[in-house]
């Protein structure tokens, strides 16, 4: 496990940062055509640095090189074992750099320091890492015909890629995308979110110097319709993979359809349960699971359980051990290690999250301390996405109510369900409409299991697992006739 620094330590790291300030093109930092883009430490307010504010043209500089470096093939025709090479050199690298890109990371998006260093740093480089080592060790089939044929059904990389990635969280959104995306052999060109541009740029540089081809991996800073919008339509990208929000999924849906029907794959929101039922035991364990699930990141997690659905039989007793786990999770600093949640990631956000809360709960500046309200099903707070840490507690008399409640969303991304009784937590986990299904546990599953929702929570594909691999690959059958011409007509 990662040990953490103190937080005198982490304040002097971040005081001889370097910070990059230029899209990362064909192989190299470049200006951009468009102006300049100020990216804030959303903790302080202060402007960390300026960075290039990419626009349609750097799109279509950017597509070139990917397209070029595609069809040349030397990323895509080399050997997996040698593909894999690199990106194992890479996440040596990001080894390597890792305190650096925590700490970037936790100035530029306002999470706290003990998660990018304990969680989402790990977590990105073991992202890579596992694609890296599905390369060489995920086999193409043969189909079954007659002894007259062969039929390969193969893979070969869809092409150009655009991943557009989401604030929320920056490196293991991108880790989740390149890794096999790179993988598989594809050129991929990265849109991060506006508020935080810098570990993608860091984390591609790092990529070339490890052996990725120029042209194979590209970073382009900029706002969604200068940036995203372009490559959503572009008529030579192949293919957008998507996280953020259900809003700006539909519309690379429409921007597909517009163009040249490419591929598009979306993570998009949620509004996710914890259903607790009338025989759940170890309460304490429970609530440990459903405050972090509801807070961690600040509830700024497209996963988090922020509906508790809990039968009325345990809920008091729950409820005590909820607002008593609470008092754990620290607001502040980002960069000090004692805090458990940091900064909202803008002004903007902050407005829009606070629009939720009592006047009572209301707080100024960049921080919102977590908050528990009871509810009822059609309150607003149970029924829309807060991004934010907030938690509504919804009481229900029966289990099958709770199913009931739990399936009244137009999401289904994940959902956890806590109970001593096996047949009632299978029937349950096959009932709820949810993409990861957790029993007696928080999660998303790990690296080897598919991660995305039904609904509006997702389309299109899936997240993590060899079925991450399957969206970025195209399938092609070859048919070889083995017949013989002097026999006669044959069809193969």
């Amino acid at each position: 496990m990662t040990e953490l620094l103190t937080h005198a330590e982490y304040q002097a790291i971040a005081s001889e940062l370097s910070l990059p300030r230029a899209a990362f093109v064909d192989g190299k930092y470049r200006k951009g055509a468009g102006g300049l883009m100020p990216t804030l430490n959303p903790a302080t307010g202060e402007i960390l640095c300026e960075i290039v504010a990419c626009n349609d043209k750097d799109v279509d500089f950017a597509v070139g090189k990917a397209r070029e470096a595609f069809d040349q093939g030397h990323w895509r025709t080399l050997h997996p074992s040698e593909r894999k090479d690199v990106l194992i050199r890479l996440c040596k690298l990001l080894t390597r750099n890792r305190r650096e890109l925590a700490v970037m990371e936790s100035l530029d998006s306002g999470k706290p320091i003990r998660d990018c260093e304990t969680i989402d740093l790990p977590e990105t480089i073991h992202t890579i890492k596992w694609h890296a080592e599905a390369i060489d060790k995920i086999y193409d089939q043969v189909s079954p015909t007659g002894d007259d044929a062969i039929s390969m059904i193969v893979r070969e990389p869809i092409g150009v890629v655009g991943a557009v990635l989401p604030w929320n969280f920056p490196l293991l959104m991108l880790g989740w995308k390149i890794g096999p995306a790179l993988a598989a052999g594809c050129s991929v060109i990265v849109k991060p979110a506006e508020q935080t541009s810098l570990t993608a740029l860091r984390v591609a540089e790092l990529a070339h110097e490890a052996g990725i081809p120029r042209g194979v991996l590209q970073v382009l800073p900029g706002d969604g319709p200068s940036v995203g919008e372009p490559l959503g339509r572009h008529m030579d990208v192949d293919m957008v993979s998507f996280t953020g929000s259900t809003e700006t999924g539909r519309r690379f849906l429409r921007y597909a359809a517009d163009s040249n029907l490419k591929k598009v794959v979306l993570e998009c929101g949620g509004k996710n349960p914890a259903i607790v039922f009338d025989d759940a035991e170890n309460l304490d364990h429970v609530a440990e699971h459903v405050v972090n699930a509801a807070f961690w990141n600040m509830g700024e997690n497209c996963s988090a359980a922020s509906r508790l659905i809990v039968h009325k039989s345990v809920k008091a007793d729950l409820m005590e051990r909820i607002t008593a786990r609470m008092r754990d999770w620290k607001t502040g600093d980002p960069l000090d290690p004692a805090n458990y949640l940091g900064a909202m990631i803008d002004a903007e956000h902050c407005k829009k999250v606070r629009g939720y809360l009592d006047k009572v709960d209301r707080t100024e500046g960049p921080f919102i301390p977590p908050v528990i309200y009871e509810v009822s099903k059609a309150d607003k707070k149970a029924k829309e996405e807060i991004f934010g840490p907030v938690l509504s507690i919804i009481e229900v008399a029966t289990n099958d109510e709770a199913i009931a409640v739990a399936n009244d969303t137009e999401y289904g991304l994940a959902a956890s369900i806590f109970t001593a009784n096996t047949r009632n937590a299978m029937r349950a986990a096959r009932d709820v409409r949810a993409g990861t299904v957790t029993v007696n546990c928080y999660g998303e599953g790990d690296i080897a299991t598919p991660f995305g929702g039904y609904k509006q929570s997702g389309f299109g594909g899936r997240d993590n697992g060899l079925h991450a691999h399957d969206q970025f690959t195209e399938l092609k059958t070859i048919w070889i006739d083995l017949s013989d011409p002097s026999d006669g007509d044959n069809v193969g």
